[in-house]
Formats: C-alpha cells, sequence, structure tokens
C-alpha cells in the first residue's frame, strides 16, 4: 500500500510513493533528492535526479552515488526528458516513464525513482495546469507499477497559489503546500481520494483539482475515499457533486466520519451519495 498523508522528511518511502517537495534553495533540494534516492538504492530501484542544467557528478559528493553512476544504477540529467511538446498531451509524459520503468525492471532492477526540480516547467498558468494533469496521470501509473517520484517546486519563483495547485495532486506533500491532496487511489473500486481540509479557501483549489484529475464515471459513478478528509463544508460536497453530475455520473462518498454522513442527508443531494466504510 502507498503511503499518504502531510510529511516533514523524504526518507523511509516505497517504491510506488509520490512526494511534492516545495523547498527554498537548490542545496536543499539537491541534498534531500540524494536522500530520498538514497532509499530508492538501497531497494535495488534504479535512480535519476533531474535539475535545469544538472552536471553529470551532481550528486557524486553523497555517500555512494559516484559509484552508482558508474554502475548505471544512478543517473543525472537535465529537463529535456520532458520534452514540452508532450505536456500538451500530458499521457505521452507518463508513457515515457512507463517505458524507463520497463527498462530499469529489464535490467534487474526492482523499479524506477526519480527526484526532479521541476520548477522551470510550470512557470505559466498554462504551463501548471499540463503539468498538474500530468502529475495526476503518473500517479494513477504508480498505484499499479514500481515507479515512485519526488517533485520539487521551488518556494522563492513560483507563489503559494500556483505551488498549492501542484501540491494538492500528490498523495504525500508538505502540511504548508496545500490544505487539500486529491489523488490516484491503489485500492480496488476506487477511483481517487480526497484528504485535507476543504474550507471556504479551499473551494476554489479543489474545483482546479476535480479539473485536472478529470475522473470519468465508470459504470455511472465515481469513487472517492474521503476516509483522510478532516473537513467539508457543504459547498465543498456541493462542489464535488456538481463536477460529477457534469460528467453524467454520480458521486459515491466512502466515509467513516458521522458528520459527512450527516451533512450529505440533509443537504438531498441526488448524485453524491455516502457509503459508510
Amino acid at each position: 500500500m502507498r503511503q499518504s498523508g502531510f510529511v516533514d522528511a523524504v526518507d523511509g518511502l516505497g517504491r510506488s510513493d509520490h512526494l511534492c517537495w516545495a523547498f527554498d534553495t537548490h542545496d536543499e533540494f539537491r541534498t534531500l533528492a540524494a536522500r530520498f534516492l538514497a532509499d530508492g538504492l538501497a531497494a535495488g530501484q534504479q535512480v535519476v535526479y533531474l535539475a535545469e542544467s544538472a552536471g553529470a557528478a551532481e550528486l557524486d559528493g553523497f555517500g555512494g552515488f559516484a559509484a552508482a553512476r558508474a554502475s548505471g544504477a544512478a543517473r543525472v540529467q537535465d529537463l529535456s526528458i520532458y520534452d514540452r511538446s508532450l505536456l500538451a498531451e500530458p499521457r505521452a509524459q507518463v508513457r515515457a516513464y512507463a517505458q524507463a520503468t520497463e527498462q530499469a525492471l529489464a535490467a534487474g532492477y526492482t523499479g524506477l525513482r526519480v527526484a526532479a526540480d521541476a520548477t522551470p516547467l510550470v512557470r505559466t498558468p498554462a504551463d501548471r495546469s499540463a503539468f498538474a494533469r500530468y502529475e495526476h496521470l503518473v500517479d494513477v501509473y504508480m498505484t499499479r507499477h514500481p515507479f515512485a517520484a519526488m517533485c520539487g517546486y521551488h518556494r522563492g519563483r513560483l507563489d503559494p497559489a500556483a505551488i498549492a495547485e501542484l501540491a494538492c495532486m500528490h498523495p504525500l506533500a508538505r502540511s504548508s503546500s496545500a490544505p487539500l491532496r486529491l489523488f490516484a487511489s491503489d485500492q480496488p473500486g476506487i477511483d481517487m481520494v480526497l484528504a485535507g481540509e476543504v474550507d471556504l479557501a479551499g473551494h476554489a483549489l479543489l474545483r482546479t483539482a476535480l479539473e485536472h484529475a478529470d475522473a470519468a464515471p465508470a459504470g455511472g459513478e465515481i469513487s472517492v475515499d474521503a476516509r483522510h478528509l478532516t473537513f467539508i463544508d457543504h459547498r465543498g460536497l456541493m462542489r464535488l457533486a456538481e463536477h460529477v453530475q457534469a460528467r453524467g455520473g454520480t458521486a459515491v462518498l466512502h466515509t467513516a466520519r458521522g458528520a459527512t454522513r450527516l451533512l450529505t442527508e440533509l443537504l438531498d443531494l441526488p448524485q453524491l451519495r455516502v457509503s459508510a466504510s
């Protein structure tokens, strides 16, 4: 099972975990990325460090990386792996990582792990929207394959709203990055997970996250795991219901919280039903 939640460390993550890390300096990200990737090497994964204008020896100062790079277990690349034309069709970038994961497995590794400073790829609203869509699609891929990623965004170059738009598409993120998260589920029969807090300040972020996830109803329903949702107000529930209704479906909210069940009953939204789990 993949990990999810708000975190303050990059260590101990599994082979399919997906982390967003908002950072303040390049050295901070490089140091934490090296720790994240070191866990991958210890687990037998092939690891890749990606950053703008990254030099081949960028991580050689960290224990074991020079040897891992010499053996092919570790690689350092610049951001050219993200073909700008591919971001117009985010599924193409997911296919590129899927192919890289398959190649790592064929070479005898247990999977692929990537740490990327993606800040230069998301500087415009259009780029962020495309990349957030990609973040969700690659997250779906991770639920079924041994691919893990740490996505870094520079807080000095992106405003808090921009970082929140990206961070909320990850199962794991720093608590200061976004109040809520909407991400893919690795549980059968669950389309997505909604976690964190949806209050007045989070309505716009929820709307944007739902648009980026763009889930299609399967059998007329979109199943949402809300067991880690700490708060949602009536407008947040209505936003969710309206989004699913616009796609011709019904939202099924899986929750163990009596207050949420009571609120949905009081609202009497026909396009939203609650399933206790």
